[in-house]
């Protein structure tokens, strides 16, 4: 599949006429796990990628790590990948720009970037770069913004998502991520008040899964939390291991028949 179809169909699984669920992988072999699982796209998780290289959450990840791991992953499926990019890698909108850039050019068909704890107009000037970019380009990316009023305790988490809603969809994303966002009143509002895909990130209180299409919302991301399973299942394995209990590493290990097919073939 080429890349304008790889983002083709991307663009196409935000159609609202299924909730995309949306698992997040930190290297080529989570990435051949979840797609031989069934995912029909996968993200990168920013967490999960910088603690696997040794680097805190938070721009902490050099760039071309960043760009590394998106190469690697898509280079290791065929399902459509989005790069989670954290504020950008940049200082200026034209820096972002070309760290989007670089992303699709590793095979990235999206993005995620964020505004943290920063003035609004910061991103929308940063996205606005990035669209301009991939036209210059001809290449399309799913730019999708990413609002942390939730995140980040703001006062009136909903009220300020709202006006950055509207900030962000005229600049030029294609989709809008709310994560923290739990309560199916708040839900609602944001997927009324734009004509974008919106996203969320599973969370605690999060209404169950099958409501969520319901409330209006196209995606579904797990975020790091597939990797931090994974790392829970390492500690369990490695204290039991340590203290001479084979036990969980059995229990817990993926099939030898799955692993030399998807991993090893």
């Amino acid at each position: 599949m080429s890349r304008s179809d790889r983002h083709a169909a991307f663009v196409k699984l935000h159609d609202r006429s299924s909730l995309l669920l949306l698992p997040n992988a930190w290297d080529a072999a989570s990435a051949r796990i979840i797609a031989h699982a069934g995912a029909k796209a996968i993200a990168t998780s920013s967490v999960a990628v910088a603690t696997s290289l040794g680097f805190p959450d938070g721009n902490r990840l050099p760039r071309p790590d960043a760009i590394d791991a998106v190469r690697r992953i898509a280079l290791a499926v065929a399902v459509p990948v989005t790069a989670d990019l954290e504020e950008g890698f940049g200082d200026t909108p034209d820096e972002v720009a070309e760290t989007a850039a670089q992303a699709a050019a590793a095979g990235a068909v999206g993005l995620n970037i964020e505004d943290g704890t920063h003035p609004p107009e910061r991103l929308a000037a940063r996205i606005a770069a990035i669209a301009a970019r991939m036209k210059k380009d001809a290449t399309p990316l799913y730019i999708n913004a990413r609002i942390d009023t939730y995140l980040r305790g703001h006062a009136t988490p909903l009220e300020e998502a709202l006006r950055r809603i509207a900030l962000y969809e005229n600049a030029g994303a294609s989709g809008i991520f709310v994560p923290g966002a739990v309560k199916p009143d708040d839900i609602r509002a944001i997927t009324a008040a734009t004509k974008l895909p919106v996203n969320i990130l599973t969370f605690p209180g999060l209404p169950p899964i099958g409501d969520l299409a319901g409330l209006g919302v196209a995606r579904l991301s797990g975020g790091g939390g597939i990797h931090r399973a994974a790392m829970g299942v390492t500690d369990r394995a490695a204290r039991a291991f340590l203290a001479g209990d084979l036990g969980p590493m059995a229990e817990n290990a993926l099939d030898a028949a799955v692993f030399k097919r998807v991993l090893n073939s």
